[in-house]
């Protein structure tokens, strides 16, 4: 399938999930993961009029980099190891796993402006998934206050492999519900206004449920 033709049906459910909830489509990013396929299949993406692209790997974005540059809006969303920051640093517009202290400050130590960042939760628990614990988060971004190149802009989980609805949804609110106690702690440099959930087999529930950034990779630019 081309990905044109596979943007056009995600379109219509985003669409279709956010008229049920009463959101405003524009609300929400769609990030095109492209760590999987080859920098053609990436220009496709491009030229089908997507503006945001995810990579999760240092050696597959700058190598992605080199050909498209700027074109795109660039978001790295894998598990960012501490020496691997100054690899990425210039060339992406958000980084969505922050999960650590020590990453912290090696971001804002490389960073020559204001970094976007996500903090990564780990809502479901399991083992299998980088991130914080929700408990603690609000700790986190209080440690975060004299960072002034980190921006937290906002929260990112991973959902259960799962096809129980409810599963997925209570695995949404509950970081909808730690987006507003971020925000209500009313500083600066944590808005917290982005959600980045909701993936290829959960988008729409994630969409419903008030992600603003949903990455898809396999049903947007396949494998």
């Amino acid at each position: 399938m081309k990905v044109i033709d596979n943007l056009k049906d995600i379109q219509t459910t985003i669409e279709e999930a956010c008229r049920k909830v009463g959101r405003n489509r524009d609300e929400v990013k769609l990030i095109a993961v492209t760590k999987y396929v080859s920098t053609e299949r990436a220009q496709e993406a491009l030229e089908a009029g997507i503006v945001h692209l995810g990579e999760n790997r240092d050696e597959g974005l700058l190598k992605k980099w080199e050909v498209l540059k700027e074109k795109p809006v660039w978001h790295f969303i894998g598990t960012l190891q501490t020496r691997k920051v100054k690899n990425i640093i210039d060339h992406v517009s958000y980084i969505h796993s922050l999960d650590r202290l020590s990453l912290a400050e090696e971001i804002n130590k490389r960073a020559s402006h204001p970094m976007n960042c996500l903090i990564q939760v780990n809502v479901s628990g399991e083992e299998s998934k980088h991130g914080l614990l929700p408990e603690e988060v609000i700790p986190f971004v209080e440690q975060l206050a004299k960072l002034e190149n980190v921006h937290v802009c906002g929260l990112m989980t991973m959902a259960p492999l799962t096809e129980d609805e409810d599963v997925l949804r209570s695995c949404f609110r509950q970081l909808k519900q730690l987006q507003e106690q971020v925000q209500q702690l009313n500083v600066s440099y944590a808005p917290c206004q982005e959600l980045s959930m909701g993936m290829s087999n959960d988008y729409a529930i994630a969409v419903e449920e008030g992600a603003t950034m949903i990455r898809i990779g396999t049903a947007l630019v396949g494998e």
